[in-house]
């Protein structure tokens, strides 16, 4: 199966439809099995790496995707996280919004730092690299290995103002554009970075930067050209995350240059299907009400209406929920 989902994501016809994720698919029982503490991994190679792993060697889910979290980006830029020590299985948060004032305070800041000039040295990206090397020599001869990075406005909302930014892109558009396209190309060097240390494929989650959520005019303003750039400069393959109800926004998705788009369970697939005509569609199984809350039947028949609305691929529409059955992850390889 991992040979079959490179050949996919080259671009090569294959003869099936697989049930795999670039998108975060670790589980508790997956961690209860390897005898880790959710809070603890996100610091410790070693321990991500076993992590990410134990989905697979549960379940045969054929992928892992290296990090555990969406913040490793912002903390490298100085966001200060909290990885919940005090909850069981709960995923790190930014303890404190607004690491910069506004997105112009950004721009100023990065333009004059030499900090990104390696980017290795910040924050866990050498962890996580290091993570990913283990886990290829784990299990990457039998599993595909992903590397997640967020999108571009994905990270701006988590390391700058929210309301002052907001302000911005009405009254300065042009300092948002240019935060975006520095954050485009910082994201771009750390996606490079998890390929070389053995990733097969980046995947783009851009969360906060769906048209569904900052809506249509405002995605192709400001998110569209931030993605195309980040699209541009990322090694190949690559898979562009989007949450939401996109729709009616799917030509502009189809201008990302993106490989593959993967969609989530609000979104109709057969309309995408027809707009994405010439990239990899992937998607859409509903991570909550089918995947942690469903039974066999019910995940069955989402896959089945999946694939018979012509995905690539089947994908969860989002993160799993960490409580996820691993029994539920075993009907989507069977």
């Amino acid at each position: 199966m991992r040979e079959k989902i490179l050949d996919l994501l080259s671009g090569k016809k294959i003869d099936s439809q697989p049930a795999f994720s670039g998108l975060i698919h670790v589980t508790a029982e997956g961690l209860q099995s390897e005898g880790l503490i959710f809070h603890e991994v996100h610091r410790n190679a070693q321990k991500l790496a076993k992590a990410a792993a134990s989905t697979f060697k549960l379940s045969g889910f054929p992928s892992a995707v290296l990090p555990l979290d969406l913040y490793v980006e912002a903390e490298a830029l100085g966001a200060e996280l909290n990885f919940r020590e005090d909850r069981d299985f709960e995923f790190p948060q930014v303890k404190h919004a607004g690491l910069f004032g506004s997105a112009k305070e950004l721009v100023e800041r990065l333009r004059k730092s030499s900090q990104l000039e390696d980017i290795r040295s910040l924050g866990r990206i050498e962890k996580v690299c290091e993570a990913i090397k283990l886990l290829k020599k784990d299990i990457g001869n039998d599993a595909v290995i992903g590397g997640m990075i967020p999108g571009p406005y994905t990270l701006l909302l988590l390391v700058v103002d929210v309301k002052n930014m907001f302000i911005e892109m009405k009254k300065e558009p042009q300092a948002v554009t240019d935060a975006l396209v520095l954050l485009s190309s910082f994201l771009a060097d750390v996606g490079t970075a998890y390929r070389e240390a053995g990733a097969d494929f980046i995947t783009i989650h851009d969360m906060g930067g769906s048209p569904a959520f900052i809506g249509p005019g405002k995605y192709e303003q400001f998110v569209l050209p931030a993605e195309k750039l980040l699209i541009e400069k990322l090694p190949e393959p690559n898979v562009l995350s989007v949450c939401g109800n996109v729709t009616g926004s799917l030509n502009l998705l189809a201008q990302t240059g993106a490989g593959a788009i993967s969609l989530d369970q609000t979104v109709d697939l057969a309309a995408a299907r027809l707009a994405l005509r010439d990239t990899l569609l992937f998607g859409n199984l509903d991570p909550v009400e089918t995947l942690f809350r469903g039974d066999d039947a019910e995940i069955r028949e989402s896959i089945v209406r999946a694939k018979d609305a012509g995905v690539d691929a089947v994908w969860p529409g989002c993160d799993l929920v960490i409580r996820t059955p691993i029994q539920n992850i075993k009907y989507m390889v069977e």
